[in-house]
């Protein structure tokens, strides 16, 4: 008897494991719909935000780590206690990240849709799919450095004061990165224009 139920338990737990495999099996690709865009390897949203500019998250490593980032900064202005030169300041430093991240976001978006063309017209090899991304990846790069500066030279621009405000107003105080925005390059002293 005890023989018996053994094997029903493994028979039926056979069935349990067939019936798993088959319902993924027949499950749809989460990619399924997608072979309908433009540039597969990008959605429309991820596309209009390469083309205006957006971070994306690009710059956490900055802003979680205690170096404001000018579009927050501006939003921010009168709770921060801005100075009018910091507010012009701020408007200039926001204005040419904003010009950089657009021109490289829209070589991204045309370095993606070369990939895909590539592809759909099946001339892709190894050498020009690597060429491909090696340009991506340096647009890439290129594009979150624009936004990283952007944050290292805002947190110069404001008061530690200001700076730690931001932090608490962002909802960041007590963290790792609410250090009250002493940049001190390693030098021990911080630098404010």
């Amino acid at each position: 008897m005890a023989v018996m139920n053994t094997v029903v338990r493994l028979h039926i737990l056979v069935l349990a494991c067939a019936w798993t495999a088959l319902v993924h099996a027949a499950s749809p690709s989460p990619y399924a719909g997608q072979q309908s865009r433009d540039i597969k390897a990008l959605s429309g949203a991820e596309q209009a935000d390469l083309l205006a500019g957006k971070g994306m998250g690009l710059a956490k490593a900055a802003e979680l780590n205690g170096y404001p980032g000018p579009a927050h900064v501006l939003e921010l202005a009168d709770q921060l206690a801005l100075t009018a030169e910091q507010r012009a300041r701020t408007q200039a430093l926001w204005q040419s990240m904003d010009a950089r991240a657009r021109a490289i976001g829209q070589q991204v978006v045309d370095a993606e849709r070369e990939l895909d063309a590539l592809f759909v017209s099946r001339q892709v090899t190894r050498e020009r799919m690597a060429a491909e991304l090696d340009r991506i990846g340096a647009l890439q790069a290129q594009l979150r450095a624009v936004h990283l500066e952007a944050h290292l030279e805002q947190v110069r621009i404001l008061t530690p004061e200001q700076t730690s405000r931001y932090a608490t107003l962002r909802g960041y105080a007590g963290a790792r990165g609410d250090h009250g925005g002493n940049d001190t390059g390693g030098h021990g002293t911080r630098r404010h224009n």
